[in-house]
């Protein structure tokens, strides 16, 4: 089976090179392993520190791993952090990131890589956020008896490591010292499948979202202006090209009562075309908008990265996109200023969504029309959007803590 594994991964990366000159990001991740290993051997050769591993698929995973990066790095001034992303999505956007002392993508995962790596960073800590399962570098941390964990994992009963032909996907994560979970389901999943290294933390991003709703706020002066006479905010974030036929009449129907913001996933001409065209005349993007003048727009376009989660402070409700294609965004960030969220239908791999539907703090949608019925209500009646408010900050309060939960366990363990 690792025999198969290698092949996969190989082919993998080939195509990836294969297309690389019609995908951009294809060309991204092609383009930043090219010299990879002798690049971090260069950077770490003068290394005397301690150093913890940490790894993150995406920017996602990163604002889950950040918190426990943040309480590591307090708690041990001494040891420094090694991050790496699968993902140029998460290492183009976070390759400056402070936090850190080196960052870099995550080499092809083969026996060979996998011992080179490790020669070289030498951690005293491996940790691996949420996903990313990789057999040979989990095999290597094991067999040379690294502390290795996960954390923020969140299991499903049709993975491959629960069926009765992944025997090899269990062993991968038999590799692991611990395996902090979410819920209490994934950790029964796993002491089900003779993983009996894992508990259940929660999820760190809870963590993240609580302390950014508590923090001194960035001053905005432009979001402020767009948004200082009073009239409701709705924050449109992460969204996809494939959420605005639901949006657009909810756009069209409120312009006149509503101020929004809309924060796509990607930056592209052709997405904020997209937007644009809902509303011609009445969009103003974000780097071309005006203290002065912002406040005549009805839709203020953010053009830039990493401002959403500084957004949601402005807004009296949200849509988070992605949820009618690949999956839903993050959902934590808007929750975490008590907004009623609304969202598409493909939402059920993430429990938090469906910790606040259950709840009614949150409104899976299917077209424009359940969005605008679900919208009304909430809109017209005060009292129903502010008890959905206590709601859920009651909700993102209560599920904090698991930073300090698995600080705890290697507080322990050392």
């Amino acid at each position: 089976m690792p025999f198969l594994y290698s092949i996969v991964l190989r082919l993998y990366a080939w195509l990836l090179q294969l297309v690389a000159p019609f995908v951009p990001k294809a060309a991204q991740w092609v383009q930043g392993r090219q010299g990879l290993l002798p690049r971090i051997q260069a950077a770490l050769q003068a290394e005397t520190a301690p150093l913890a591993w940490f790894h993150c698929a995406s920017l996602g995973e990163f604002e889950q791993g950040r918190p426990l990066m943040e309480a590591y790095a307090a708690r041990f001034p001494g040891h420094k952090i090694v991050l790496t992303f699968f993902s140029p999505s998460g290492y183009e956007v976070r390759k400056n990131w402070p936090g850190a002392h080196y960052i870099f993508y995550l080499p092809l995962d083969t026996a060979a890589n996998a011992r080179t790596f490790l020669d070289a960073v030498q951690p005293q800590l491996a940790v691996f956020v949420k996903y990313e399962f990789w057999y040979f570098f989990l095999a290597e941390l094991q067999r040379r008896h690294i502390t290795t964990i996960c954390v923020s994992a969140i299991f499903r009963p049709d993975q491959l490591f629960f069926q009765p032909w992944g025997g090899f996907f269990r062993k991968i994560l038999g590799c692991f010292t611990h395996i902090f979970t979410q819920n209490q389901t994934s950790a029964a999943l796993l002491h089900g499948a003779g993983i009996g290294q894992a508990s259940v933390a929660g999820d760190t991003r809870f963590d993240t979202v609580v302390r950014t709703a508590a923090a001194t706020p960035r001053p905005l002066p432009l979001v402020d202006a767009f948004t200082d006479d009073w009239v409701p905010v709705f924050i449109i974030g992460s969204s996809w090209p494939e959420d605005l036929p639901a949006l657009t009449p909810l756009l069209r129907q409120y312009a006149a009562q509503l101020r929004f913001i809309v924060a796509p996933h990607e930056i592209s001409e052709t997405t904020l075309r997209l937007v644009e065209d809902v509303l011609p005349g009445q969009v103003v993007r974000y780097s071309r908008a005006e203290p002065a003048t912002v406040a005549q727009a009805r839709v203020l376009l953010i053009d830039n990265v990493g401002l959403l989660s500084q957004l949601y402070r402005f807004g009296h409700f949200a849509y988070v996109g992605g949820a009618f294609g690949k999956g839903l965004h993050n959902t934590l960030e808007a929750a975490a200023f008590g907004l009623p969220l609304f969202f598409g239908p493909t939402y059920h791999k993430f429990q938090e969504a469906e910790d606040l539907v259950d709840l009614g703090c949150a409104f899976p949608v299917n077209s424009a029309d359940e969005l605008l019925r679900a919208f009304g209500p909430l809109f017209h009646q005060e009292e129903a959007r502010l008890k959905v408010q206590d709601l859920s900050l009651d909700y993102v309060h209560d599920h904090s803590g698991a930073t300090n939960k698995i600080m705890r366990w290697l507080d322990q363990s050392n």
